[in-house]
Order: C-alpha cells, then structure tokens, then sequence
C-alpha cells in the first residue's frame, strides 16, 4: 500500500468507497482479540485505523498477521 503525507495527521490513499485517492486520517489502536478475561492481557494487538475525510468510511487492519 503506497501512501502520501499531505500533512501531519493524514495521509493521501485509496477509498474504496468513494473509489478514488482521498486524505484519511490514520491511528494505531491496541484490540484486545480474545473474549476470555484471563487471556485478555496475552492477545492485544495493533490495528491501523484509517478514517476517510471525505465519506468518513472507516478501515482497520491488523498489523501483526502471525
């Protein structure tokens, strides 16, 4: 995935919505993936989340696919 900084916080990539290169915002966000409380701690992972600016569609993709 190429990416372009426009500016601090966004980046110019694809939107599959609006089926063109638009500015997104993107985070990182740890998930916590398992549903049992004492494996909780064990099973947090980093997520790319990328907010479109101009149809506010939001994507998020897993940074660690072991």
């Amino acid at each position: 995935m190429t990416a372009k900084r426009q500016g601090f916080q966004t980046v110019v990539e694809r939107c599959e919505n609006c089926d063109r290169e638009t500015s997104h915002t993107v985070t990182v966000e740890i998930r916590t993936e398992s549903k049992k409380k004492e494996n909780a701690e064990f099973s947090r992972e980093p997520y790319r989340i990328a907010t479109c600016q101009t149809c506010d569609e939001m994507t998020s993709q897993r940074m660690n696919n072991a």
